[in-house]
């Protein structure tokens, strides 16, 4: 018998009064759930072309980040300083302020701090130099620092200026020509440079196991050098005002000695970012000719092959890398012309010998090219509003292509929910149905069982079995 529920829907059936399977409504349903699962297949594929627009809207965004960073209307952004000698002179460029050339650096003296060293002591950790102070004139007025008992000693009273933050730093020097009284406290200021002149602490100090006194004193200078022959003095040797847009870290005096000091083009990081140009550029071209690409096991639904989109895109590309550059002063006016072009399978080549060559032979022509004016003309400018127009996120076609498909999804996702429930309450009133034609089928029997009792004949009921 069937069993209900309090709200009398129906739980379970047996199917054995009406010889139906029991799961009769099961496989009435799967045939009814035919058209959701096509829907479903459908809105996999869109759901798959979605995911293909969106893998080739990253690569072309990865075009633009490849060489976007390559050249300004000022010159190349990879500039470098090459040094005759390291040793002697180094240096950074910031390529938004300098320009290519050549300079001839000697450095005649570098800039000194002011220091000062004190006599001789055995230890640097048990004589104390007694109880008092030492003080400082500074630009905010004297300032002391006192030192007693075994804070007194070298390295106490070295900690104690340094903590007092007077202008100078303190150090303990080991001097091992002096074995016996190898230890000294040095006081040096904080900057090179005549403008950094100090005038070293006044001591009072009493009842120390020794006298202590300043035996050496250097004053602050500045540094000397000679640019092309002329010379300068400099208050350091972080020199920043004497190339534009170069900062010379001077390392060693070499009076009597020039250092050509070089600032070009980095033409290892320039021909990097032209190679991971190209790499970027075939990723397109690669990607367009896989969604072409058809054999017989090819299912295009799934595919963008023959898609409109990808027609448009090889082909503002490949005029992008054909066509000449109008605008530009100067010999080079396409990517042929440095080493970048097409191949037999429709991905570009890039000769970096050639290339190289080039920007060794002419790195302004290649600059400009690049740089052009910095809005329309000149590659990069072309190639930022040829992507722009694809990628545009209001009317370009990657952006149209992307929401006519989620649209297709979105209308599958409501198509399906809509005929879910419909199947849903189709399932219930299926159950119900045979339910009622179970109880039925079981009360006949019932019958017919009691009849053929009472009379002795056959309890069959025809057609019932």
């Amino acid at each position: 018998m069937p069993f209900y529920d309090q709200e009398d829907s129906l739980i379970s059936f047996g199917g054995l009064a009406s010889g139906l399977p029991p799961d009769i409504v099961d496989q009435l349903m799967e045939v009814e759930k035919i058209p959701i699962k096509n829907m479903e297949a459908k809105k996999g594929k869109s759901e798959g072309r979605l995911k293909l627009v969106n893998e080739l809207d990253t690569k072309l965004t990865a075009i633009t980040g490849t060489i976007g960073t390559l050249a300004s209307t000022k010159g190349f952004n990879d500039i470098k300083l090459i040094s005759g000698d390291n040793n002697v002179v180094q240096g950074t460029v910031d390529p938004s302020l300098s320009n290519p050339g050549n300079w001839n650096i000697e450095v005649v003296e570098l800039a000194q701090k002011a220091a000062a060293l004190t006599n001789r002591f055995p230890d640097k950790d048990v004589t104390e130099l007694g109880t008092g102070y030492f003080k400082f004139d500074t630009p905010e007025g004297a300032k002391e620092v006192y030192v007693s008992g075994s804070g007194s000693t070298l390295e106490g009273v070295a900690n104690a200026i340094n903590k007092a933050h007077v202008g100078v730093r303190a150090s303990i020097i080991n001097d091992r020509k002096y074995p016996d009284e190898p230890f000294r406290l040095m006081l040096s200021g904080e900057s090179v440079g005549g403008e950094n002149t100090i005038q070293y602490p006044t001591l009072y100090l009493l009842d120390g196991d020794q006298d202590v006194y300043f035996e050496e004193e250097r004053e602050a200078k500045n540094g000397v050098i000679k640019v092309d022959g002329f010379e300068f003095e400099v208050a350091s040797n972080t020199v920043t005002d004497v190339i534009p847009g170069v900062t010379l870290e001077l390392k060693q005096a070499s009076p009597g000695r020039s250092v050509n000091v070089t600032v070009k083009e980095d033409q290892e990081a320039v021909s990097g970012k032209i190679k991971e140009f190209v790499d970027a550029m075939n990723g397109v071209f690669k990607f367009i000719q896989s969604q072409n690409r058809l054999d017989k096991n090819t299912d295009t639904s799934k595919t963008l092959g023959g898609d409109s989109l990808l027609r448009s895109i090889e082909s503002r590309l490949r005029n992008l890398v054909q066509n000449t550059q109008y605008g530009i002063n100067g010999p080079i006016k396409r990517l042929g012309d440095i080493g970048i072009s097409f191949n037999r399978s429709g991905t570009l080549d890039y000769d970096e010998e050639k290339f190289n060559a080039k920007l060794a032979k002419n790195p302004e022509s290649i600059q400009q090219f690049f740089a052009g004016d910095g809005f329309s003309v000149g590659f990069i400018p072309s190639l930022r509003n040829s992507l722009k127009v694809i990628q545009d996120t209001s009317f370009g076609p990657i952006s149209n292509r992307k929401r006519s498909l989620q649209s297709k999804i979105d209308q599958f996702d409501r198509r399906i929910e809509q005929k879910e429930k419909l199947l849903s309450q189709k399932q219930q009133n299926l159950k119900n149905k045979f339910a009622r034609l179970e109880a039925s089928m079981s009360r006949l029997k019932s019958q017919g069982a009691q009849l053929a009792a009472t009379t002795g004949t056959s309890s069959a009921i025809p057609g019932l079995g």
